[in-house]
Formats: structure tokens, C-alpha cells, sequence
């Protein structure tokens, strides 16, 4: 594909995070795209610290804030997707960091009637914790730097840093929906508003990727493989409250066991869903509560 790219971006008051993340996408090779942060009501740090890299970043910068009333990712995301201008979206978790090929890799996968997810490397607590404090920058190290990072048990593994051809194998899995995570995937925004985006009636940790992903494949959609290509370094966190997780286990079961395609809650039910429209609304004037 030859158009503009959106990184859709999540964040919930992680500044230092969201700082390494931003960093990684200064570094693209591919210099195509724009970012939209899908902020789930942060503080107002969060704030300043993406007015900063405005200007530094060296690519569109937008800032899509909602009030915090809980884990409200899909709604969020919903939010982005509405002031986003690309053909093609991107999403990636706001403690991912991505190398300097990643756009330019998820371009060269992208392809009609296909979506593509990716994995990522699980970075240590210890590592984690340097990474941020010092300021390194492990999008620029080599293979062999994990190799010794894998070793000395500071990532869970090396396989997502692993680099394979971009041929058919990609496709062998194409109608199933397990293991895709929305902190690395990519889809068409004709598709996403085909299937109106995120369901946000999942409130609450879990599920809402998977929600998407199986109604796009109702949708027929298919499901191309971006693994050892996009691999991500996943910053560790502790586990979010899992409290809702059942309830929406049962509302993927339902889905699942029908041929929806569109979202109870989705695109269609925000304000301003005209291409770039929210994204003028907030980019200047975030809301900020107390």
C-alpha cells in the first residue's frame, strides 16, 4: 500500500512508557504515517508529555482523550479510529515499543481483505524498570543483545525478533481468531468501519480484541500473519483487574456462536465519527478531569 498509515496508540497515565513508545515511532524508516493516542482519561502529565513530542516527532501527532471511568480501551480506541486520516490502522499498546521497521513492515503486509496481527517479546520486570529509569532505547539493539538479554532472563523469548520472508505461509491460518491481540494488529479502516469498530460494551480487561477480530473474519475478513516480522518489546506491568473478564468471555461466546458482524457499541454510536473529525475536536484542548 502507498497511503498514510494511523498508529492508533492506547495509554492510561504511563508516561515514561508512552515516552519510549513515542521514541520508537520517531525512529520509523517509514516516515508515511500518523499517530493517534487513545487516552482512557489520563492525568494531565500525559498531556504535556505528548505536547512535547508534537513537535519532535516528526509525524502527525494527535491526542484523543475520554473521561476514566474504568478500563474503557474499545471506546477509546473507537475514539481514535473516528480521528484517525489513514487507510490503513495500526493499533499498538502504549507500552510496546516498536523498532525503526515496524511501519515500514506492516505496510509491505498489508493487503485487501486481509488483516494482520503481530506478536511481541516480553521484556523482565529488572529490564523493564532500566530501560525506563536510564533511558535506554532496546528498539536499537541488535539480535544478538537479546540473545544475551534471553540468557540472563530478561525477556520470555526471542522468536517474535526472529525475521522471515513475507511469503504465503502467512496465510495458512487465515479464518482463525485465537492469539490475536489488538497491541499489535492491523486493519483496513474500510473494514473497521464495515464491522463499526470496537464493541464498548466490554468494559473492564479482556476480550474486546477478540471481539473484533471474529466479527471481522464473519465479516470475511481473513487473518494474515505478522509474526517474525512486527515482533513488539512489551514493557512489563502488573496484571490489570480481570474482575470482568467472565462477562466477557460470555458476551465473545455469544458472538462466536453466531454471524454478527457489527458492534453492538461501536464507530457509529460516537459523536463525530467523520474521518479526522474528533481528532480536530481534541488535539488542541484535551478534556481534562481533576
Amino acid at each position: 500500500m502507498s497511503g498514510q498509515i494511523s498508529v492508533i496508540t492506547t495509554t492510561f497515565n504511563r508516561e515514561d512508557a508512552l515516552d519510549a513508545v513515542l521514541r520508537g515511532l520517531s525512529r520509523q524508516q517509514d516516515r508515511n504515517f500518523e499517530v493517534v493516542i487513545a487516552d482512557d482519561g489520563s492525568r494531565p502529565a500525559t498531556v504535556e508529555l505528548i505536547g512535547q513530542w508534537k513537535s519532535r516527532l516528526g509525524v502527525p501527532l494527535t491526542h484523543v482523550w475520554q473521561e476514566h471511568r474504568g478500563f474503557r480501551a474499545a471506546e477509546a480506541r473507537n475514539r481514535a479510529i473516528g480521528a484517525s486520516r489513514g487507510d490503513y490502522c495500526v493499533f499498538l499498546d502504549g507500552d510496546c515499543i516498536p523498532r525503526p521497521d515496524f511501519v515500514a513492515v506492516h505496510r509491505k503486509l498489508a493487503e485487501p481483505g486481509w488483516f494482520v496481527f503481530g506478536n511481541r517479546v516480553l521484556l523482565s520486570p529488572a529490564l523493564t524498570a532500566r530501560v525506563l529509569r536510564d533511558r535506554l532505547d532496546p528498539e536499537t539493539w541488535s539480535f544478538a543483545a537479546f540473545v544475551g538479554r534471553r540468557l540472563h532472563g530478561e525477556i520470555n523469548r526471542l522468536l517474535p525478533l526472529v525475521r522471515l520472508p513475507l511469503t504465503g505461509w502467512r496465510k495458512l491460518k487465515a479464518n482463525s481468531w485465537e492469539g490475536c491481540r489488538s497491541c499489535n494488529l492491523a486493519v483496513w479502516r474500510s473494514d473497521l468501519d464495515r464491522v463499526d469498530g470496537f464493541d464498548a460494551t466490554y468494559t473492564g480487561w479482556g476480550k474486546e480484541d477478540s471481539d473484533l477480530v471474529v466479527r471481522l473474519l464473519h465479516a470475511g475478513v481473513r487473518r494474515k500473519d505478522g509474526r517474525f516480522a512486527t515482533g513488539v518489546l512489551h514493557l512489563w506491568h502488573e496484571k490489570e483487574d480481570r474482575s470482568d473478564l467472565p462477562q466477557n468471555e460470555a458476551k465473545l461466546g455469544h458472538v462466536l456462536a453466531t454471524d454478527h458482524t457489527r458492534a453492538v457499541e461501536g464507530l457509529s454510536r460516537l459523536d463525530g465519527t467523520t474521518r479526522g473529525e474528533l481528532g480536530r475536536e481534541h488535539e488542541t484542548q484535551p478534556g481534562i478531569a481533576g
